[in-house]
């Protein structure tokens, strides 16, 4: 079977979430998250409801969308499953791959048997599954798309190194799935401080890509980064403000079945950008966005978070006259 390779995804899993709010744990180095000022009971539930309304939003849209629903029972409090891209990432070649967390209550997160069920159910090839690291890894920590902002199509890996991206993790990955080239740097944000995950400060679409230089302090570093980024993609630069405050650098490209681009995105990351700056996405895509007041606020994720691409190959039904 040829297998086409694409930088974007027509179909992407979302995790409804049972029972979202601060997660403490996380809240540690996510300087994104924000200490609720409101019940649980009312978090979850205005949580809920933006979560349903970017799945009808997507679906509408014609781009396919899994919802893997909640657990009947479980042990522990799983506050940000609602970012399912960090603990799993799917590739082209039927592989899913699943990532040591950080947190204690994130790693239960992981439902490998139901995310199979769910994408057999749905007509997609699943090859191999393996695991990045060790299932118990209590270290070396390396949070999926979170981390990892790949490029399938040149074969490089980006990602911000971080306490959720050791180095010696990334390295593995990119040897364990024969990446020609993995760019590891270094970030600082308002505070000073590593930004917790890569994908609140870069976004790659089939053809440009969205990235926060100035987190990138380190000279030598940034320009290899945008060097390496030119040469397949058209750059457009964002500020700290835009990646801190709006969540701009937290986007993600996805297409429908009949191939069209979206560029989706939360209300705060649309309405951060500049006019100019939505011209220029305009170009790739129809800009999307949705409220996600509650969930950015008090999670620290934004749309991006919320989306784990599923890239594996559909089979092809029979069809009898």
């Amino acid at each position: 079977m040829e297998i086409k390779i694409t930088r974007t995804a027509d179909t992407i899993l979302m995790v409804r979430p049972k029972d979202f709010g601060y997660n403490v744990e996380t809240g540690i180095d996510n300087e994104f998250q924000n200490k609720p000022d409101m019940s649980p009971e009312l978090i979850n539930k205005k949580a809920n409801q933006e979560f349903q309304a970017m799945a009808d939003g997507l679906r509408s849209k014609g781009i396919t969308v899994l919802i893997l629903e909640p657990p009947i029972s479980q042990d522990i409090t799983t506050p940000d499953a609602i970012f399912p891209n960090n603990w799993f990432s799917t590739e082209h070649d039927g592989t899913i791959l699943t990532y040591p967390m950080m947190a204690k209550n994130r790693k239960a997160e992981r439902r490998l048997m139901e995310i199979e069920k769910l994408l057999n159910k749905n007509g997609y090839i699943i090859r191999n599954c393996i695991n990045v690291g060790r299932l118990d890894e209590q270290k070396k920590f390396l949070e999926g798309t979170g981390s990892l902002i790949i490029d399938p199509v040149d074969e490089v890996v980006y990602a911000a190194r971080s306490e959720r991206c050791d180095p010696d993790q990334f390295d593995n990955f990119i040897r364990l799935r024969f990446y020609l080239e993995g760019i590891l740097f270094d970030t600082k944000s308002s505070l000073g401080n590593p930004i917790y995950h890569t994908n609140v400060m870069m976004s790659l679409g089939e053809k440009y890509a969205v990235i926060c230089l100035e987190c990138i302090p380190d000279k030598k570093q940034r320009n290899h980064v945008l060097a390496t980024l030119n040469k397949s993609f058209d750059v457009m630069e964002i500020t700290l403000d835009q990646m801190e405050n709006h969540f701009c650098g937290n986007i993600l490209e996805v297409r429908n079945q009949k191939n069209d681009a979206f560029i989706v995105m939360s209300e705060n990351a649309r309405q951060g950008f500049t006019k100019n700056q939505k011209r220029f996405l305009e170009q790739y895509g129809q800009i999307l966005s949705f409220d996600l007041t509650v969930i950015e606020k008090i999670g620290g994720g934004s749309a991006r978070c919320m989306m784990a691409e599923i890239f594996s190959v559909r089979e092809k039904r029979k069809t009898y006259n």
